[in-house]
C-alpha cells in the first residue's frame, strides 16, 4: 500500500542558499566563516532528503555573477568547495547520495574542477538522492546554451524548427535528465530568483525563510516541506 504522505513529499527540491555573509556579519566575523558555517547546513539539508524520501537536490552553490566578487572570496568559496568535497566524499558515498554538477563547469579553477569530477565519478553508480551543485551556474546562460546547441542543430538539419517543443529546449538544459523542482526553497528572507532555474521553476512552489541559510536547519526543512504537502498544485488548471 502506497504511503500518502509520501506521495505528497516533493520529489525535487531546489534551494537558493542565501545569508551566510550576513551570518557571518552579525557575528563579528569574516565572510568564509559565513560560508563555512553554510557548508554544515548543507550536510543538515542532504539528511534532511534522505529521512523524508525526497529523490533530487539542486543547490545554488556558486552563481555566475559570483565571479564578480572580490577575488580573496571567490578563492576562499572554491578552497571551501574542494574541502567539502574532499572530506564529505565518503560520507556521501556512504549515504547512497549521487553527486551531479550544473553550470559552466569550464569556468572552475582546474584543480577544483578535478576534485568535483573525481566525486562524481566515485559516486555515479549510487542510486539515492542526486545532489545537483549548482556551479558557476545562471539561469540565463543555461537558455542561451541550449538556444545555441538547437541553433547548430537545425542549421546541420538534424532537428527541424517545427521539433521544438518545450520537452526538446528541456533536452538541452544543464538539468536534461532531472525532473523540474516541486519546491522552491530561498532563505534570508529575500523574494527574488537570482538568475536560478527560470525554466525549470515555472510551476515550483515557493518557500522562504527570514532565517539565514546556517541557521537553516533540519526542523526548518522539515516546516518547508509540511507547509508544500499542504499547497494546492493546480498547474494552470482550475
Amino acid at each position: 500500500m502506497t504511503d500518502p504522505a509520501r506521495e505528497s513529499t516533493p520529489r525535487h527540491i531546489a534551494i537558493i542558499m542565501d545569508g551566510n555573509g550576513r551570518w557571518a556579519s552579525e557575528r563579528g566575523l569574516p565572510r568564509k566563516e559565513g560560508h563555512r558555517a553554510g557548508a554544515e547546513a548543507v550536510r543538515e539539508a542532504v539528511e534532511a532528503c534522505n529521512e523524508i524520501g525526497v529523490r533530487y537536490l539542486t543547490l545554488y552553490a556558486f552563481s555566475s555573477e559570483n565571479w564578480n566578487r572580490p577575488k580573496p572570496e571567490v578563492a576562499a568559496l572554491m578552497t571551501l568547495l574542494e574541502r567539502f568535497l574532499k572530506t564529505k566524499a565518503k560520507e556521501i558515498g556512504k549515504k547512497n547520495v549521487q553527486l551531479k554538477a550544473i553550470g559552466r563547469l569550464d569556468m572552475l579553477p582546474k584543480r577544483t574542477r578535478n576534485q568535483l569530477d573525481k566525486v562524481i565519478a566515485e559516486t555515479s553508480s549510487n542510486d539515492g538522492l542526486t545532489l545537483n551543485l549548482a556551479l558557476s551556474y545562471g539561469s540565463r546562460e543555461e537558455i542561451i546554451d541550449a538556444t545555441k546547441a538547437l541553433a547548430k542543430e537545425v542549421q546541420s538539419g538534424a532537428l527541424s524548427v517545427e521539433e521544438i517543443d518545450h520537452d526538446v529546449f528541456s533536452s538541452h538544459l544543464y538539468t536534461n535528465n532531472t525532473p523540474d523542482p516541486d519546491l522552491l526553497i530561498r532563505t534570508s528572507g529575500e523574494f527574488r530568483l537570482s538568475n536560478f532555474l527560470l525554466w525549470q521553476l515555472s510551476y515550483a512552489e515557493i518557500f522562504i525563510s527570514p532565517k539565514n541559510w546556517p541557521d537553516f536547519h533540519k526542523d526548518d526543512f522539515r516546516a518547508a516541506v509540511e507547509e508544500y504537502k499542504h499547497r494546492n498544485r493546480r498547474f494552470g488548471k482550475v
